[in-house]
């Protein structure tokens, strides 16, 4: 019951010599300003159990004198071990509502060394704004910067930012406002001792280059392009947000090439990187990128694809296996409301949504923030071939229903595209949607006469239905990809007999995920057909090559 070594979330702390109660409390104040965990108490650094000292042996008492001297008061849970010696594990939980502190005033967190291993050390000011903010407690964005004033904004980047409202199809009553009030209603500036504060939100909106250099020495922007190992170009800059994000815009368009394929009548051109999606991924790093840290935004093309990204990690309630489900925040709230009102966000807030349909729609590979971390999120749009037959499928049901298909649908007919008669189970780890979610686009999508069920009870399997491929006149491939994995089940299973001594049907299930009744069909054909011979009979029956 006791791990192995120490992590993140997991600390050894010896008790032989009666740990100090303040060490305890910073241990725990540690664990709940970070992602929570289990303190082991009795445990070396070694992972050795040695026990815990007769004073700590009381887990209520311990749990009481926890919870009074930390401030907000930590909840723990202690539990008594009985390993080679008696352990105490005290389970924190990670801390939501606030950042947490000891009696003291002191305030940790735990951090993972270039060894790998973790270690407890102080939370500076500046990382009580990003901490904070992760938390969704604070918007950076909204602050007040407050020995800068309105002559810090560059008119001709107000200017910019009417033309933007008018090209973008922003809120168009901010046209009819004057600069001073077009600040206010986008929250640029805030009135304090009678005069117009500027926040970070205006300044990084409409700064002057000078002034944002001084007032938010975090904010830089970069773009890189790569051909193989070569560097074509890589050009840093510090500008404001809209002529940041104008020039990266117009830097990937120059590198996105495209392929025509047909829909019906008509040629249709497909970039490489759709440009609503370019635009809603520059966008959301702007927006969710944390100002408080060092770093840039970071946009590179490459022969992999587009990737951009930027400081921060996601914030809290949000992971790569939740990013289309989770409810839509953002670590800089202003500043992502001004972006929508100007109309280059995402007004719903879902830009996520339109980067993955950008690439779904035509049969392209999804998105993919495999390389995040806890510190930076990583985008990747993959280059990738379109798929004409899929993207004919998508536009004849779009035409059809008269309104665009969700993203988790599209998600899904890509994977029964690539992977005909996958179960439930498959398409939930390949779209790492939930299986409810899952289960619900598939009878839907049976009901619309997309999607049809083989087998039944553990065994279901999905496949594109005859009416979509007859749709885009290709049967042929229906038919194919109907029995294709029919007329490789057997030669399948022999190779498996082939590769060990004997095969049941328990094999044969695990490896054609079939049922247990069509295991044992394949089983007896192959039999019966001289290929397979019995070893006994029964339920528990057995095979190997003749």
């Amino acid at each position: 019951m006791i791990p192995e070594k120490e992590t993140l979330t997991i600390e050894f702390k010896s008790d032989v010599k009666k740990l100090a109660d303040s060490d305890i409390f910073e241990s725990v104040v540690a664990m709940a300003n970070t992602d929570g965990g289990d303190i082991y108490l009795g445990v070396e650094n070694n992972g050795k159990v040695t026990g815990v000292h007769k004073a700590h042996e009381n887990p209520l008492t311990l749990g009481a004198y926890i919870a009074n001297n930390t401030v907000p008061p930590i909840s723990i849970r202690t539990e008594i071990l009985n390993a080679e010696k008696t352990v105490l594990r005290i389970t924190v939980p990670k801390s939501y509502g606030s950042i947490a502190a000891t009696s003291s005033g002191k305030i940790l967190r735990r951090r993972i060394k270039f060894d790998g291993t973790p270690e407890n050390i102080p939370m500076y000011p500046t990382e009580l704004s990003t901490r904070l903010s992760a938390l969704r407690l604070l918007d950076y964005s909204a602050m007040p910067v407050s020995d800068a004033s309105v002559e810090d904004f560059n008119p001709l980047e107000t200017e910019r930012l009417r033309q933007t409202i008018q090209a973008y199809e922003g809120d168009k009553i901010l046209l009819e406002l004057k600069d001073a009030e077009i600040y206010k209603a986008l929250g640029f500036v805030k009135e304090a001792e009678q005069r117009l504060v500027p926040t970070i939100t205006g300044l990084l909106m409409v700064g002057r280059i000078d002034s944002i250099k001084k007032h938010i020495p975090t904010h830089s922007v970069s773009f890189q392009f790569l051909e193989g190992t070569s560097v074509k170009m890589n050009e840093d800059m510090v500008l404001p947000l809209l002529v940041a994000f104008e020039k990266l815009e117009t830097f990937v368009e120059a590198r996105n090439p495209g392929q025509e394929f047909e829909i019906g009548w008509f040629n249709v051109s497909v970039p490489d990187f759709n440009k609503r999606a370019i635009r809603e991924a520059i966008v959301n790093a702007f927006s969710h990128r944390d100002y408080t840290r060092m770093g840039r935004v970071r946009v590179c093309v490459s022969d992999e694809g587009l990737t951009i990204a930027n400081p921060g990690g996601f914030v809290e309630g949000v992971t790569i296996n939740n990013l289309l489900t989770a409810e839509p925040h953002g670590r800089n709230p202003l500043l992502a409301d001004a972006l929508k009102r100007i109309g280059l966000a995402e007004k719903t807030g879902r830009g996520v949504d339109r980067i993955f349909e950008g690439s779904l729609i035509y049969g392209k590979q999804p998105p993919g923030y495999a390389a995040s971390t806890s510190v930076t999120v990583s985008l990747l749009i993959p280059r990738s071939a379109t798929d004409p037959h899929l993207a004919k499928i998508i536009s004849n049901e779009q035409s059809r229903i008269g309104r665009p298909l969700a993203v988790n649908t599209l998600l899904i007919l890509k994977v029964l595209r690539d992977m005909p008669r996958s179960s439930i189970i498959q398409i939930v780890s390949m779209t790492n949607l939930s299986e409810a979610i899952v289960k619900s686009v598939l009878e839907n999508a049976i009901e619309a006469g997309l999607v049809k069920v083989y087998d039944s009870g553990r065994g279901k399997t999905y496949l594109l239905t005859q009416m979509i491929y007859d749709n885009i006149g290709n049967n042929a491939l229906y038919v194919k990809e109907q029995y294709f994995d029919h007329l490789q089940y057997p030669k399948l299973v022999l190779d498996l007999a082939s590769s060990q001594d004997y095969i049941s049907r328990a094999d044969v299930v695990n490896l054609l995920n079939v049922t247990s009744a069509s295991a044992y069909r394949i089983l007896k054909k192959l039999a019966q057909e001289g290929l397979l011979e019995p070893v006994n009979k029964g339920r528990y029956s057995r095979y190997r090559k003749k």
